[in-house]
């Protein structure tokens, strides 16, 4: 009986013994993780705190060239989405600073927005389309030049934008279907100045219309960012085209 006793407790001892250890083995592994330092919080901004982008942070190749506005002009955007096209060559239309540049200067940028129109078959056709529709824009469409003096010799400056949405009108003779008339309001904003150091605005409405190619036909500015297949001009009309 005295030896099976001493068994027992010598298996007793034993289990109190691990247990003793195991604990002590516990214990050094909690301080090990306690004294760790906490991790150093990163720099990245959370959704929330990310600052949105404004029309200054634009990435490079979303306009042909972004110093228009520099000028008091409507930058030509590099896009093969014809209604965002539209809204712009309307807004560029009737957009200047006569502080910033000549009717003549204006009028030769607006050019640069121009393609051939592809649905005369020979090259010689096409060119003179083109400038036959750069002619009218300058003779019926954009403020004529006696109404440009008299608001330069104010500071006066017009800015436009194509306020609601887009009528498509149906191009004729168009076999690519890659031409398209968008007639829409544009709200004038006139800014002159009053003579005693301050300006006057006010608001003109007008409705214009503005046939565009956004297809492979379509030929870039040289020395670019754009490229064949973006959107250009083919003809600015004097009067709007109605669906």
């Amino acid at each position: 009986m005295m030896s099976q006793s001493s068994g027992r407790r010598g298996i007793a001892w034993a289990i109190i013994g691990g247990l003793v250890l195991i604990a002590g083995t516990v214990a050094i592994i909690v301080s090990a993780i306690l004294a760790q330092p906490a991790p150093t919080p990163t720099d990245t901004p959370t959704a929330s705190s990310t600052p949105e982008p404004t029309a200054s942070e634009q990435p490079d190749g979303t306009f042909v060239d972004p110093t228009a506005a520099d000028r008091g002009w409507t930058p030509e955007p590099i896009t093969t989405g014809a209604d965002t096209y539209i809204r712009a060559a309307l807004a560029a239309a009737s957009t200047f600073d006569t502080t910033k540049s000549t009717r003549e200067e204006w009028l030769d940028y607006l050019d640069t927005w121009f393609t051939p129109d592809t649905r005369f078959t020979s090259e010689a056709d096409q060119l003179a389309a083109m400038t036959d529709s750069q002619t009218e824009l300058r003779q019926g469409v954009v403020l004529p030049q006696e109404e440009w003096d008299s608001l330069a010799g104010e500071d006066g400056r017009v800015v436009a934008a194509v306020t609601g949405d887009i009528a498509d009108v149906p191009v004729t003779d168009d076999p690519s279907g890659d031409m398209s008339i968008g007639t829409a309001d544009v709200t004038l904003t006139f800014t002159r100045s009053d003579g005693s150091g301050g300006e006057t605005s006010y608001d003109e409405q007008v409705r214009v219309s503005v046939q565009v190619l956004c297809g492979a036909a379509s030929v870039p500015t040289p020395d670019t960012g754009q490229h064949a297949g973006d959107c250009k001009v083919v003809r600015y009309f004097t009067e709007p085209l109605e669906p």
